[in-house]
């Protein structure tokens, strides 16, 4: 049975609440639950990942003997299996409900279906697909996680119309031998930075280059101030190991800053960094370069479902040649260069991969900028 438009307006609500996991839910899918009897919400719940208990448990606890007969609104399909909680499909069985709402099937694939069909078969309606699209989008770094046990990777760049990602001064060329002068640190505006806050808010690490940080001396924090289930990991690639002990990065280090190096871990430069608090962690190269595939699966290992890309040009590049990016977002400025300067993505040598195509393209103003949103590969598969 197709869900109604009032099954529509229900869900909308369960996604606001599953909302409130951002940051606090991961390595769970953030998950909402209404209860809705006599056209009214009886209870609601949300899952965080200290809070043990998912979405719909804590709805019917909170509703008690009048969840019997109500309607389960949800985005995510009750589990059928036993992890940390027993099944949710059970709980709702036993709760006498009457119909189950959700948004989408669970995307781990070992398991999606299983719940729906417990609970037809102890005679419970279910209907699915209920702002479906919406409902993907929030745990599509989840789907990406459960399925292939690495991260969803998102590249944001911020760039003028011409597509340039520094603002140098033309006068002190980069081939000068001196550093270039930056004319404005910030590309693009206030209320777009801002948003890149909300964007760290929602990831579980940020990852950037090692000359990222010696021409930017970058902090990438959350500064949202809202409460967050783990720190943001702040992960830098520094094949020979060259980022300053005086960067605020590791100035700032506190079990939260990872380092992925072709160097060894005794290495001195090694030695000084794990002395301030910063974790190197050796990888296997290729061309004289960090290996991408084994940094992801090193993250995914790590329960990191979702990584924030704020670097130059060629990791940009290395990631899409790679075809290791799953999603862009790119911040444009109505600002024009006019003149040489950093393009957003490099890549060195010859590659099959490039041009990359985004699909799904969305297009919001930010302030006086422009984003654009697209994908370069959709985690669910049926697009």
């Amino acid at each position: 049975m197709r869900p109604s438009e009032t099954d529509e307006r229900w869900m909308r609500r369960a996604l606001a609440l599953a909302r409130r996991g951002v940051a606090l839910a991961h390595p769970n899918p953030m998950v909402g639950a209404v209860l809705v009897r006599g056209g009214r919400a009886i209870a609601e719940g949300f899952h965080t990942w200290d809070g043990v208990n998912h979405a719909e448990t804590v709805a019917i606890a909170r509703a008690g003997a009048r969840a019997r007969g109500s309607t389960l609104y949800v985005n995510l399909e009750p589990c059928s299996h036993r992890g940390r909680t027993g099944p949710c499909a059970d709980a709702v069985i036993a709760a006498g409900i009457r119909r189950v709402v959700a948004a989408m099937p669970d995307p781990n694939p070992r398991v999606s279906g299983k719940g729906f069909r417990r609970l037809r078969r102890a005679g419970i309606e279910v209907a699915v697909g209920a702002c479906e699209s919406e409902a993907q989008r929030l745990n599509e770094d989840f789907a990406r996680w459960i399925r292939s046990h690495r991260p969803l990777v998102t590249l944001k760049v911020a760039a003028t119309l011409d597509g340039k990602i520094s603002l140098m001064d033309p006068a002190e060329p980069a081939s000068g031998g001196r550093r270039p002068r930056v004319v404005e640190r910030w590309i693009t505006s206030e209320i777009s930075r801002r948003r890149v806050q909300e964007l760290r808010h929602g990831s579980d690490a940020v990852l950037t280059g090692v000359g990222t940080v010696l021409e930017d001396d970058p902090l990438l924090t959350d500064r949202t101030g809202r409460p967050r289930r783990r720190p943001l990991l702040r992960v830098v690639l520094d094949s020979r190991l060259r980022l300053p002990l005086e960067s605020k990065l590791v100035r700032s280090a506190a079990d939260d800053l990872l380092v992925f190096t072709l160097r060894s871990p005794r290495s001195e430069p090694a030695r000084k960094l794990a002395e301030r608090g910063v974790e190197v962690m050796r990888v296997p190269g290729r061309d004289g370069r960090i290996d991408l595939a084994t940094v992801l699966a090193a993250l995914g290992r790590r329960e990191i479902l979702s990584l924030l890309v704020e670097a130059g040009s060629l990791v940009n590049g290395a990631l899409l040649r790679g075809k290791f990016a799953d999603k862009v977002l790119l911040f444009y400025s109505p600002r024009i260069l006019g003149r040489p300067g950093m393009g957003m993505a490099l890549t060195l040598g010859p590659s099959r991969n490039l041009p990359a195509t985004l699909t799904g393209i969305e297009l919001r103003r930010s302030g006086p900028d422009i984003l654009l949103e697209g994908y370069l590969r959709h985690v669910y598969g049926n697009h």
